[in-house]
């Protein structure tokens, strides 16, 4: 099993740059932005293409942070939409 990438590398939280939202370190690429386009169904390399301030490895990282926010957070009540 390959170890999960350390997305605090690669990840930041600054509040001078957008408000504070996560971010990819050293640009003012959204971490929300890559983890959509993953969603949408972008290969890594079409977001490489359309993004070159990124690479292989903060996109792996955006996963990761994802996966660890997913670890820690709340159920949500798709029905009512509150947490549970």
């Amino acid at each position: 099993m390959r170890l999960m990438i350390d997305w605090r590398q690669y990840i930041t939280h600054d509040p001078a740059v957008l408000r504070g939202k996560a971010t990819v370190a050293g640009t003012r690429m959204p971490v929300d932005l890559v983890l959509h386009k993953l969603a949408d169904g972008l290969a890594v390399a079409d977001i490489l293409a359309d993004y070159p301030s990124l690479s292989v490895e903060s996109v792996q990282a955006c996963l990761a942070y994802a996966a660890d926010l997913a670890a820690g957070e709340q159920t949500i009540d798709l029905v009512s939409g509150h947490a549970q």
